[in-house]
């Protein structure tokens, strides 16, 4: 049905030049940033109050935290639908619908997204900082992303790619490098979604941390999408073509579009937290965008920010069951930081400029072949 729909817009649109525009990517990128933004902005004050009302008390604060966060007791949170429904919007007007990638990784941002809203909605209704059990979550993540990484291969196995890509991992700084390992690829790119997934989830501690390098992320891999679906770029820079992935640029705009209205309303002091809500489905969707562009590693670097504090999490956890003793005064690492008496925005400033030199050293890998 949504081919035919496109089909007769394309047919309409030959009459009508400005009409034509909308068929380009670029073009579509634009606006599906711009109705993100609106969207979410929209929804603003009012989705804000009405959240309040039905929170009471709002999100749980951390007992063991930094002191200076008890003054946000109150703040409502599942603020990442504010997100969700701008990326749906504009993935829904602007996305081609015909592309099974767009289908992908948006499955997977809405069942992350449901995941982290009955999370966020147990902290909630129990007003305790513990939601969902840490296997209730990994075994629901784990379904989705291994369906995802399913999907992801047998359409490949469908596309003109280069000989086993489906179920190959590519390699930064090297051209025409692949390990192919079969069908354990699916285990690998699960591994993507749900570590991603989870890294961004983390992040979420402080006002505005977690959505500037999640938009700058978002950045980088809409360069790398437009980059890697276009045969004559891809054959240029030396990556990997992926035919369709294109496409996925238009929803990376619009996580950049909804993620800036958000901030509109998350920046410090914030009137409302992302929650798990937004982190697990923007993280989910970044993992998933890697895995069906092949650049799963490269990831690593880009969001190399979130990887830092996962690390951090496990590293003190690790270290605790060894020694009994603490290596960071607080996890994830951001806290530590906050525990040294550096200000919260000087944590998030600084943090924000990190996130932007490893989304500019992940673009780099592009050319660095």
């Amino acid at each position: 049905m949504f081919y035919l729909l496109y089909l007769q817009f394309a047919d309409v649109a030959k009459d009508y030049p400005l009409l034509n525009l909308i068929q380009y990517q670029t073009v579509r990128v634009g606006l599906a940033m711009m109705t993100a933004m609106i969207v979410a902005v929209a929804m603003g004050s009012r989705f804000i109050n009405w959240m309040r009302a039905k929170q009471g008390k709002g999100q749980p604060i951390r007992d063991d935290g930094p002191v200076s966060h008890l003054s946000k007791v109150g703040t409502p949170t599942m603020g990442g639908l504010m997100i969700l429904a701008g990326i749906g919007v504009a993935v829904f007007l602007w996305g081609d619908l015909t592309n099974p990638y767009i289908w992908i990784v948006s499955g997977v941002t809405a069942a992350f997204g449901v995941l982290g809203f009955i999370d966020d909605y147990a902290k909630v209704t129990k007003q305790t900082s513990a939601g969902l059990t840490s296997k209730q979550k990994l075994v629901a993540q784990t379904v989705v992303a291994v369906v995802a990484g399913v999907l992801t291969v047998l359409w490949m196995t469908q596309s003109p790619t280069s000989p086993f890509l489906e179920t190959s991992i590519a390699f930064p700084f090297f051209k025409n490098v692949l390990l192919n390992i079969g069908w354990f690829y699916v285990a690998f790119a699960a591994f993507t979604i749900i570590g991603f997934s989870n890294a961004v989830n983390l992040t979420d501690g402080l006002d505005g941390l977690a959505i500037v390098p999640v938009m700058m992320a978002a950045a980088a891999f809409g360069v790398i999408s437009y980059l890697v679906g276009n045969f004559i770029f891809s054959e240029y820079l030396g990556v990997h073509h992926v035919p369709g992935s294109g496409e996925l640029a238009i929803f990376c705009a619009a996580m950049i579009g909804g993620g800036a209205g958000f901030l509109w309303y998350n920046a410090p002091p914030a009137k409302i937290f992302m929650g798990d809500t937004g982190s697990l489905a923007l993280g989910g969707s970044l993992g998933a965008i890697a895995v069906t562009t092949k650049h799963e590693l490269v990831l690593g670097i880009v969001g190399g920010l979130f990887v830092m504090e996962a690390a951090s999490v496990m590293i003190q956890v690790g270290y605790y069951k060894l020694t009994k003793k603490r290596i960071f005064l607080m996890a994830p690492i951001h806290h530590h930081f906050e525990k040294l008496g550096w200000p919260e925005s000087t944590v998030v400033i600084r943090f924000w400029i990190i996130a932007a030199a490893l989304a500019l050293a992940g673009l780099a890998t592009l050319k660095l072949r």
